[in-house]
């Protein structure tokens, strides 16, 4: 049985923050399949999960964060 982190409040916001990132990433990329533009993430999503990483004291440390991501939202 898998089991779930229990996440700090500012490790849930980076992790929310990411997703939420991750999630406008792949709906630009996911446009039209003409290919005449390429995909926009706006500023302010990745300034946002940024300030969350750096809130949470995640920024530069990308193996702590994506093992909390993988405990907390496991693989279907």
């Amino acid at each position: 049985m898998p089991t779930t982190a229990v996440l700090t409040d500012r490790e849930r916001t980076a992790v929310q923050a990411y997703l939420r990132l991750l999630h406008t990433v792949r709906a630009a990329f996911d446009g039209p399949p003409d290919g005449g533009r390429p995909g926009l993430v706006p500023p302010a999503v990745l300034a946002e999960a940024e300030q969350a990483l750096a809130r949470a004291g995640l920024a530069g440390n990308e193996e702590q964060f994506f093992r909390l991501l993988r405990d907390w939202c496991p693989p279907a």
